[in-house]
């Protein structure tokens, strides 16, 4: 397999024009910076697509975009290629998302390469980081047309996901969990990075399935080889 002189693949770059990533600087000269993009050589990103002048072993979030000669350069300057009004989307919408930066209403995303969206705090229910890839849901298209962003699925399928983490959770645990209806929301958040009312919907929903068993201190796995 050929290597670079970094040592990497030169099968091919990981990215693809017109997609946004958040990749590692390896040099930086009076060109700009170089990035290693996964490809046989490093990806430039001038001094004019820059918003900061990044050091060697940062990372940056960039899209990768076209110079005059139709050579893959990398730019900083995402507002020129993201939009805030999408299209062709809907609530409910799965989606892929890449974390950007925080802000005071929460944090605001990448969604799909093409526009930016908005996941509110009271909305995100695991930690994130700036580069973050992770599968997305539109929640609300707004009357500008802006995204609302939400990490669970709307209605029922959210419901599924969320009995899923606590299936999980259960057999991590070696079947039992101290959560239930007296339980906090920040202890069910911080077991399960999910709110009260869904845990509470979901085991719900599990109960009835009987694959669970609700006791007074918390819920059991119920064991049934019917289920296994």
């Amino acid at each position: 397999m050929a290597r670079n002189s970094h040592g990497r693949s030169a099968d091919g770059p990981l990215v693809s024009v017109g997609e946004v990533a958040y990749l590692t600087v390896v040099t930086v000269n009076e060109t700009g910076a170089f990035l290693d993009w996964g490809g046989p050589k490093d990806l430039l990103l001038p001094y004019g697509e820059q918003r900061f002048r990044p050091d060697p072993g940062k990372r940056v979030l960039i899209m990768v975009s076209e110079d005059a000669q139709g050579r893959p350069i990398a730019s900083m300057r995402l507002d020129r290629f993201l939009r805030d009004a999408a299209e062709g989307l809907a609530p409910g919408d799965q989606v892929e998302l890449i974390v950007a930066e925080r802000t005071d209403l929460g944090y605001k995303a990448v969604v799909d390469h093409r526009y930016w969206g908005l996941l509110y705090h009271d909305a995100v229910t695991q930690p994130l980081r700036r580069g973050q890839r992770l599968t997305g849901y539109v929640q609300r298209v707004r009357d500008d047309d802006r995204l609302d962003l939400a990490l669970m699925p709307p209605g029922e399928a959210r419901l599924d996901v969320v009995g899923d983490k606590v299936l999980t959770a259960l057999r991590e645990s070696g079947g039992y969990l101290p959560l239930g209806d007296k339980s906090s929301p920040e202890a069910i958040k911080a077991r399960l990075g999910v709110s009260k009312s869904a845990f509470k919907q979901a085991i719900g929903r599990l109960y009835k399935r009987r694959l669970i068993v609700i006791e007074d201190g918390g819920i059991r796995r119920q064991f049934d080889t019917r289920n296994d």
